[in-house]
């Protein structure tokens, strides 16, 4: 579901591609062109046509590519009777289904609770009310209580976060003492840089027609045309990366930042419109993560499914 105004282009099918890479079965799409409604994010008789949606397919959850406040999922979730979340918590679910390694279990585990603080007194308030889906089990907290315990648990992950950090930061200066240079591939999700790392590394890493196949950086030496270089593998951007992502997946991301040379890469198999949104949204992102000095060659990727006449 998205709602948009009148001048946002749509999302609903990266959305849709989003949901597919979290395991979902997509029954349906639904678009509205308004102001947001501050009760459901979208009209009263949208979330009626919604509601009638879910009974005739069956849905058992609803996605929204919106923003949603703790309010708004609840009073979804009383019209339809299903759980509903935000791009957000989709790209969580995304993250923790490909997490492979400690670091980036943690990274996320902070990002949700992170999310969650933000949001624990009125959820916890709301699931006194009369608990909907998405808010069980909240009703027996108290809010102070239940906000203390994320509070805590932030703080034990941040911190085995930090001695994570410290350990990745020895590594980067051991090899910078090789004297070799570093280069970065950085890309919006599923551009194809891991399908470029494995090519040029010969080494095999996860690659797959997916959003976010990589959540963990990979760094190699590499050996191209008589020269060396440490090649890093590191994760995909995406359209609207929440701060509590980028904040949570800092060390990882600081890879690119220590970096010599950014490969963009971009995939141009697209549509020119779509192309230019990533490009946007990729120097956007590399801007946010403090990464804006560092030069970037452009890598265009997925030439062989242009057709001749469109290359020419």
């Amino acid at each position: 579901m998205q709602r948009r105004k009148p001048n946002e282009p749509s999302t609903i099918d990266e959305l849709k591609s989003l949901a597919e890479s979290a395991g979902y079965t997509v029954v349906g799409k639904v678009e509205q062109v308004r102001a947001p409604d501050p009760r459901y994010q979208v009209g009263y008789g949208k979330i009626k046509e919604i509601a009638e949606l879910v009974k005739a397919t069956g849905a058992q959850k609803i996605i929204f590519d919106n923003f949603l406040r703790p309010v708004q999922a609840y009073n979804i979730a009383k019209e339809t009777g299903v759980e509903a979340i935000d791009r957000f918590q989709l790209i969580l679910e995304i993250f923790a289904r490909r997490a492979s390694t400690t670091e980036a279990k943690l990274q996320i585990q902070l990002a949700r609770l992170k999310y969650e603080l933000t949001r624990a007194k009125e959820k916890v308030r709301l699931a006194k009310m009369g608990e909907q889906p998405g808010f069980m089990g909240l009703g027996a907290y108290e809010v102070d209580v239940y906000y203390e315990t994320v509070k805590r648990q932030i703080q034990t992950i941040t911190e085995k976060l930090r001695k994570i950090r410290r350990k990745r930061l020895l590594h980067r200066e051991r090899r910078a003492e090789l004297g070799f240079p570093s280069i970065s591939l950085a890309g919006y999700t599923n551009a194809g840089k891991s399908s470029l790392f494995t090519a040029l590394t010969e080494e095999e890493v996860p690659v797959d027609n997916a959003l976010f196949t990589t959540l963990s950086t990979t760094t190699r030496l590499v050996k191209f045309s008589r020269k060396k270089f440490l090649l890093t593998d590191t994760v995909g951007f995406i359209d609207r990366l929440p701060i509590t992502l980028i904040e949570a997946f800092r060390s990882t991301l600081e890879e690119t930042i220590y970096s010599d040379l950014i490969l963009l890469v971009v995939d141009v198999s697209e549509l020119p419109a779509t192309i230019e949104k990533k490009l946007k949204v990729c120097l956007e992102t590399i801007d946010r993560i403090g990464a804006s000095g560092i030069p970037i060659i452009t890598a265009l990727n997925k030439i062989d499914l242009i057709s001749k006449e469109e290359l020419q």
